[in-house]
């Protein structure tokens, strides 16, 4: 029986084997081929990880998706006696940088998109809403990058509460890794999807004053968690690589790191660590895990270990 994990919690845990359990009768639908093509660098995620992990979860949020559309129908034709509109189910996933959550929010969506009352998932990061490199320089906050003050909360919000609205055709700035920059006049756009998943390092941030938070308008919260210093070798690695692949690019805004050898690569990615993504892991996104509906805990090798459930 899954046991909390701690004395006093709202969470319920469960070991991996636990919670594979639960995935009762939910098919495979996803190939090794399509799998691959989700994968993001130095994540690993196997066809095993998606019958263990993303099958039940899957399962549950498409349990959490029906239950949210049958009380809306209460409320709008029971209780206001009119139609019930479709409203967007929106999931927020957050965690630190390098800990897995681009390759896990896509993996999430492909898995809800193969389930018949939800086939229009859409995946938008809050990357897109990172102020211009412009504006975070004029404001001296380019190594601040990540951090709350950093991203347009405003604009989250607007877009959030349009989503939650039903609204059609909406358009979420594009945000280049390569560029390290938000592209000019490019947009995703996001016309009513039945679920949006919201990813990103600082989505179940409070923010004090403000009048409303993104997490008001998420549905579900799914917070990914490791020890911190398991997560500064997955950065250090996926750091290494970049140098070696992505760096190497003329258009790269990193291309100065193009000649590094690899412990001066080692040795950059560390400092970057521990004055950058460590304090704001640190100060900003691990104190919001509690905030979460779900914690997933993954292992120094990246695997789930153990899966927090909140009773409520």
């Amino acid at each position: 029986m899954p046991q909390t994990p701690a004395a006093r919690t709202p969470y319920l845990t469960f070991d991996r084997q636990e919670w594979a359990a639960l995935r009762a009768n939910t098919p495979l639908l996803l190939s090794d081929t399509e799998l691959e093509a989700l994968r993001g660098l130095n994540e690993p995620v196997s066809l095993d990880d998606v019958v263990d992990i993303y099958l039940p979860l899957s399962r549950l949020l498409n349990l959490h998706v029906k239950a949210a559309r049958n009380l809306g129908s209460v409320v709008e034709s029971g209780f206001l006696g009119r139609p019930s509109p479709s409203t967007p189910y929106v999931i927020a996933v957050a965690g630190s940088v390098a800990v897995g959550k681009s390759t896990f929010a896509r993996v999430l969506r492909a898995a809800l998109a193969r389930w018949p009352d939800t086939p229009r998932v859409e995946l938008v990061t809050t990357d897109g809403f990172l102020h211009p490199t412009r504006v975070l320089e004029e404001r001296g906050l380019m190594s601040r990058k990540g951090f709350p003050e950093s991203y347009d909360l405003k604009r989250i919000l607007t877009f959030l509460s349009a989503v939650k609205a039903g609204e059609p055709g909406l358009r979420v700035p594009t945000y280049s890794h390569e560029a390290y920059d938000i592209i000019p006049d490019r947009y995703q756009v996001i016309d009513q999807p039945d679920v949006l998943i919201f990813e990103g390092l600082n989505v179940l941030q409070a923010v004090g004053g403000a009048p409303s938070v993104a997490s008001d308008f998420f549905d579900f919260s799914i917070y990914l968690d490791a020890e911190a210093e398991s997560i500064e070798q997955w950065y250090i690695e996926r750091f290494s690589l970049l140098q070696r692949t992505a760096f190497q690019r003329p258009k790269s805004y990193f291309h100065h790191y193009k000649d590094l050898s690899p412990q001066e690569a080692e040795n950059v990615a560390r400092t970057i660590w521990r004055e950058i993504n460590l304090p704001n892991l640190a100060g900003n996104i691990r104190p919001t895990r509690e905030r979460a509906r779900l914690v997933i805990r993954m292992g120094r090798s990246h695997a789930v270990d153990e899966i927090w459930l909140r009773r409520a």
